[in-house]
């Protein structure tokens, strides 16, 4: 048995090591088109690592010939499969501008937005690249309003931006909770005005109420009317919204103070 092991192992090394020696032939050709040949072949075995030095060796060899728009296309994409997101749609958007009549010039722009689209983080954390994904896949479907990769691109920017929509609401969320209660509000309507079909509206039309009357009610004297006179604005606008919503009761609970306080500070006026 092990010495079945100790030939197999052999034969292993052997065959790694004959790789090992065709890719340096490879290399050191001086047969530009054998090695554009043997750049492909291993670019369609999967095997990018390879390709990718070779493929940067022939942007220099083919410069200004026909297979130069090839060589940098199959460049262009052996930086996307070695996962390199943001250099290889710094290359896609480079290729669609150099050759913008070339026949994979549609699907360079595509690659460009779909690039940033993968470089787009968790929403908690900066949203360069969300942004950019936005804007790069929104040029692609206004440039080629008919490609077939149109619905793919809108369902990618819908994701892309539930995910800004999302932070937004969060970032709501966060001065609620440090009862930055002015800012909150803020926050809570530019959420709505943002996105107005989102999914949080509920939510932060509820947090806005709660908001707006503590706010409100740690104001001075002399600001404490109109506040709460805004804070019920919010509440009478969330009723129209939501009436059958399990807020509700809290918010009419809320209501009647605010109406107490409004009462109040008319009488000491």
């Amino acid at each position: 048995m092990r010495k079945r092991l100790v030939i197999l192992l052999s034969g292993f090394l052997l065959l790694a090591g004959s790789a090992c020696n065709e890719y340096q032939k490879v290399l050191k050709s001086p047969n530009v088109d054998y090695k554009y040949e043997k750049a492909v072949e291993y670019y369609n075995e999967g095997e990018y690592d390879k390709a990718y030095p070779l493929f940067d060796e022939l942007l220099i060899l083919y410069r200004g010939s026909e297979k130069a728009a090839d060589v940098y296309y199959y460049y262009a994409m052996c930086s996307f499969e070695l996962k390199d997101f943001i250099l290889a749609a710094y290359h896609f958007k480079n290729f669609a501008k150099t050759f913008p009549t070339h026949s994979k010039t549609e699907m360079a722009y595509y690659m460009v937005g779909y690039c940033h689209y993968l470089e787009s983080p968790d929403y908690s954390l900066d949203q360069d690249y969300t942004f950019k994904a936005i804007n790069d896949l929104q040029l692609f479907a206004n440039l080629y309003p008919n490609s077939d990769k149109l619905l793919s691109t809108n369902e990618l920017i819908d994701e892309l931006r539930a995910k800004l929509e999302r932070k937004s609401f969060e970032r709501a969320m966060q001065y609620f909770h440090m009862e930055y209660y002015q800012s909150a509000v803020v926050s809570f309507n530019n959420v709505m005005d943002d996105y107005p079909d989102t999914e949080y509206r509920e939510e932060a039309m509820f947090h806005k109420c709660v908001a707006a009357y503590r706010f409100a009610d740690n104001s001075i004297s002399e600001k404490q009317f109109q506040r709460y006179i805004e804070s019920r604005t919010a509440y009478l606008e969330f009723k129209e919204y939501f009436p059958e919503s399990d807020y509700n009761k809290t918010l009419d609970k809320l209501f009647a103070n605010i109406d107490q306080q409004i009462s109040e500070l008319k009488s000491q006026s």
